[in-house]
């Protein structure tokens, strides 16, 4: 479900209000921006999208990414 920036904003969850500027700054790039904000915008994003692989990394280091699953038994012949 995208949230909107203020949606995300009043989450208090950082990884939600960043997806949600990635996704509104890509909507702006898409949109058409005026050259003189293309490389701040375009910038903008890929540190976004770096932010967003710090918080996930986190989370799954926390356990908050894995899913739990049971083993299961080796199968040598597969």
């Amino acid at each position: 479900v995208l949230m909107s920036v203020l949606q995300a904003a009043h989450s208090d969850d950082e990884r939600e209000l960043l997806c949600a500027l990635r996704d509104s700054i890509a909507e702006q790039l898409d949109d058409g921006v005026p050259a003189r904000d293309l490389a701040s915008l375009s910038k903008r994003l890929m540190e976004i999208r770096r932010e967003i692989a710090v918080v996930d990394a986190q989370r799954e280091e926390e356990g908050g990414g894995v899913i739990d699953t049971p083993d299961e038994e080796f199968d040598e012949d597969f």
